[in-house]
């Protein structure tokens, strides 16, 4: 298998599993992890996934140069396409994914991390958007994700320059959210994801929610979603169980529902 799928109780571990290529993505692996995603979609017990990359050296080194060369422009569309579909597919999952990364993630495979909710490194991790080094721009997503992380200019010049962004700096800049020693961000991305998991799952799903719509509102309207769901929640058993233990000082038994 390309991509492998380990399942921890409510947490999730999609490994990309080609190492002897630095985990490059091709259209065997999109597929593979698009199913893995529709996996982790539908199983309403699985309420964190970590996304990674087999072999130590990189997370996702980019995608297939190997390939890719030859493709004509319809055929190279159509793999952009897929890219596109796998990772709007995790955007919108009320599950929460994570990257785990520890190693080149470039080209593709930056634009893999883009799509998780948040990244996690290594300070000797590099992050990339090498495309114009071929003559080409990124093609699953790179130029609008990275403008919404790290801002215009700055995508700008890292998508034009194609230089490369340490782990430091990648998390000085807000690409990365947290930075951890080498050889421990997986197993310290799963004690995070182990900590979400606890939550109650209804809350959680709805904040990802209402964030990632939110930054294509006005405020007004964001508001107004808020509000909607903030009130549906105490219609909910995990809402009102989880005020109740509270007051009994008592940890939730959050079900789902």
């Amino acid at each position: 298998m390309t991509v492998d799928l380990n399942i921890d109780g409510a947490v999730a571990t999609l490994t990309v599993n080609r190492p002897h290529a630095l985990n490059a993505l091709n259209a065997e692996v999109l597929s593979a992890l698009d199913q893995h995603v529709r996996t982790v979609d539908e199983d309403v017990s699985i309420r964190v996934a970590i996304v990674t990359g087999a072999g130590g050296k990189a997370f996702v080194a980019g995608a297939d140069i190997k390939a890719m060369q030859g493709m004509a422009p319809e055929t190279a569309r159509a793999f952009s396409a897929l890219g596109h579909q796998v990772f709007a597919r995790m955007e919108g999952s009320g599950t929460l994914f994570i990257a785990a990364v520890d190693g080149f993630c470039l080209g593709g495979g930056c634009e893999l991390a883009l799509a998780c909710d948040w990244i996690n490194a290594s300070g000797k991790s590099t992050f990339g958007q090498p495309e114009v080094n071929l003559g080409l721009v990124p093609g699953f997503g790179g130029t609008i994700r990275l403008a919404r992380k790290v801002g215009q200019a700055r995508a700008l010049q890292y998508c034009t320059t194609a230089e490369y962004v340490r782990g430091e700096e990648a998390h000085r800049v807000g690409l990365v959210n947290s930075l951890f020693e080498t050889g421990e961000v997986l197993a310290k991305t799963q004690e995070q994801a182990q900590a979400i998991a606890a939550k109650g799952p209804l809350a959680v799903a709805n904040c990802k929610r209402l964030i990632r719509a939110g930054l294509d509102l006005p405020q007004e309207r964001g508001n107004a979603m808020e509000q909607q769901a903030f009130g549906l929640m105490f219609g909910t058993v995990d809402g009102q169980e989880g005020m109740t233990a509270f007051l009994e000082k008592r940890a939730a038994a959050f079900v789902g529902e």
